[in-house]
């Protein structure tokens, strides 16, 4: 039975021994491509076989810059394929002391620092929609990842603030003491507008942010070098927490409350085909 997890990151998943490619999946939407196929995955342990969907968030041999993702197509493609829970994995850059190279953060809020030219909604164009975003992350979810983190042995934070930040060019001195001074605990580029797209299609999100660096706001300087190394253990260590996260995701029947019922104020009959369509799927719990 296909499952109703995903994941979007790197493509360092298919390098997980123990993961299996089952099949990919391609999936049109009225928003265009996905940034890949979705592949869909399978972890076996002694309970079963545990299926996931994966897309390449940056495409296969990473092509696309943060701004040229096409966040609603990779979304909608998900909720087409009837996915409930959608883990995010991506790397960051920390703003606080506390917070080091290798950590993993789990963060509760965003902070929407990009410069308006990224799709960021699937309402508009004849359809007035309104959903909350007060709350993006889906604590269950969140909480579960933690667990996971310690059981695997990996340092984590649970909470904080993510900012996303338009890129390609990393933060100037200024701009990242300035994000220091709004709270924000680590810097990224991609989970923006992905969370909230998430949140109107009434998906359970979660990220898994995990720090390469200190942000340019501290002096000490990194070699590209340490960072490739630090890149490097990071990526073992979410390969650990891929290999438990999606049994335990798979076995514990996580419930999960959309908010986007009554998010539609436009009346059916003023929709347009396309619309309904689009609807049909984005609201379709």
């Amino acid at each position: 039975m296909a499952s109703k997890i995903a994941l979007i990151g790197g493509s360092g998943i298919y390098k997980i021994d123990g993961v299996k490619l089952v099949t990919k999946h391609r999936v049109e939407t009225p928003f265009g491509a996905p940034s890949s196929e979705v592949s869909e995955f399978c972890i076996s342990d002694a309970s079963g076989d545990h299926h996931f969907y994966f897309i390449s968030r940056h495409g296969e041999g990473h092509t696309i810059l943060p701004s040229e993702i096409n966040y609603r197509a990779n979304i909608f493609a998900l909720k087409k394929l009837g996915v409930q829970h959608v883990v995010s994995v991506s790397a960051v850059g920390s703003l606080q002391e506390g917070v080091a190279p290798k950590m993993f953060v789990l963060p509760s809020q965003f902070i929407d620092w990009t410069k308006g030219g990224r799709k960021r909604s699937f309402f508009g164009e004849g359809v007035v929609g309104h959903v909350s975003v007060a709350n993006p992350i889906g604590p269950k979810l969140q909480n579960l990842i933690g667990h996971v983190c310690e059981k695997v042995g990996v340092s984590y934070l649970q909470g904080g603030t993510y900012i996303c930040i338009e890129g390609p060019q990393f933060s100037s001195k200024a701009e990242s003491n300035i994000y220091r001074s709004f709270g924000a605990t680590v810097i990224g580029m991609t989970n923006v507008p992905e969370a909230y797209l998430a949140k109107e299609a009434g998906i359970d999100y979660a990220t898994i942010a995990m720090v390469t660096d200190y942000d340019c706001w501290k002096e000490e300087h990194c070699t590209l070098e340490e960072i490739m190394k630090v890149m490097d253990a990071n990526k073992e260590s979410v390969h650990k927490i891929v290999l438990q996260l999606i049994p335990d995701l798979n076995k514990s029947n996580l419930e999960f409350t959309p908010e986007n019922t009554n998010a539609v104020m436009t009346h059916e009959s003023k929709l347009s085909d396309t619309h309904k369509e689009i609807m049909k799927v984005i609201l379709g719990g």
